[in-house]
């Protein structure tokens, strides 16, 4: 049963914890949040208002794909796992490593076959709620590493409002019109406090979640779900919902938040290593 809570002059929607499956990893608290009315950043072939990156400047960033497709981004943290967005599960797909451009090989590309997808067993991907947004992705076998191709670090305490923060993808350049560019973009955020995140979409934020955006409208966007939230040089955020259009710098982006998911991350990896 929903509990609506007024705090700040906003309302969240509160609910008791859910219950984990027997033989994983338990979260502290799985809390489920209703359903957010606009659009999901799902599996659709540049983040807005950024700019190409340098060349592998993004060493964890990894593209997600189907055939040829691009489904979602996602981000190596381990020379054996990629962190994404739980939306982005499909039945079959294959993760490249070291792409730039999609259009030509650079010569760093490796494609990993798909091992094991193992979503965070709170979310629940039969509704439109947006709440545990988290996959882990066993590779089958090891990414060769090198300073083209290396995980980035799991932030261990969240960021503070205001921090510069870089988002990254392959997703629309523009919105609502979709363009999508050949190389992957760059863009820079700070992260808004937790009554801007509220505020911005009553009822719909969770602690789980982290809102970034900036004043210029730079802002992740179809295509770029799953991919990463660096502040710091620590992976703070995987790319989950937002706004539609894209790009409003009142509605900034939003993120599933590492900081709040590390134990599971941690208990998950180390159990399946």
């Amino acid at each position: 049963m929903w509990i609506p809570v007024t705090a700040g002059g906003s309302t969240r929607r509160l609910a008791t914890p859910c219950v984990m499956p027997r033989g994983l990893p338990r979260a502290d608290v799985c809390v489920c949040v209703a359903a957010y009315a606009g659009h999901l950043w799902a599996q659709e072939p540049k983040v807005l208002q950024g700019q190409e990156c340098k060349a592998n400047s993004q060493p964890w960033q990894t593209a997600l794909f189907q055939g040829n497709r691009l489904l979602c981004g996602g981000v190596l943290v381990d020379d054996h796992w990629v962190l994404t967005a739980a939306h982005c599960k499909k039945e079959k797909y294959t993760v490249r490593l070291g792409e730039h451009s999609l259009k030509k090989k650079d010569g760093t590309e490796q494609e990993m076959a798909v091992a094991q997808s193992i979503p965070h067993p709170c979310y629940n991907s039969s509704s439109d709620d947006h709440s545990h947004d988290l996959m882990l992705i066993r590779l089958r076998g090891r990414a060769s590493l090198g300073s083209k191709v290396k995980p980035i670090n799991l932030a261990d305490r969240c960021p503070q409002t205001g921090q510069k923060c870089t988002i990254s993808g392959w997703g629309t350049v523009t919105s609502p019109q979709e363009n999508f560019p050949d190389t992957l973009n760059c863009a820079e955020v700070e992260i808004f406090s937790q009554k801007q995140c509220e505020d911005a979409y009553p009822g719909k934020v969770t602690d789980g979640m982290v809102c970034a955006g900036d004043s210029s409208g730079a802002d992740t966007c179809q295509g770029d779900s799953g991919g990463p939230l660096v502040c710091g040089g620590v992976l703070q955020g995987i790319t989950s919902w937002g706004s539609d259009p894209c790009g409003r710098p009142e509605r900034p982006g939003v993120y599933t938040s590492i900081c709040h998911y590390l134990d599971w991350i941690k208990k998950t990896i180390g159990r399946r290593n």
